[in-house]
């Protein structure tokens, strides 16, 4: 297997982070797999609606970190995954 790098790219809100990864991307469309962080909130399915909006979603507790570096891992190891999808909309 090739050699796999994985590059986080950090910053604030409207920094540039997207936008940035999705040029990377652009530029090289076969060789990167892009994961965003906002995939793995964690469901709060079961949490009335009223209560899931005063939750702190900017809180390291608001994310499933486990299951991302699970699949960061899986992606390493050349495996497939299928990635969560966060629903803002429904917070």
């Amino acid at each position: 297997m090739n050699n796999v790098f994985v590059i986080g790219i950090a910053g604030g809100s409207g920094s540039g982070k997207s936008t940035f990864a999705k040029r990377l991307k652009d530029r090289f469309p076969d060789d990167i797999a892009l994961v965003s962080c906002d995939n793995y909130y964690l469901a709060r399915t079961g949490m009335p609606f009223e209560e899931r909006k005063r939750q702190n979603y900017d809180s390291p507790e608001a994310f499933e970190f486990d299951l991302m570096i699970s699949q960061i891992m899986d992606l390493k190891n050349g495996k497939s995954v299928l990635c969560p999808v966060y629903d803002f909309s429904l917070h």
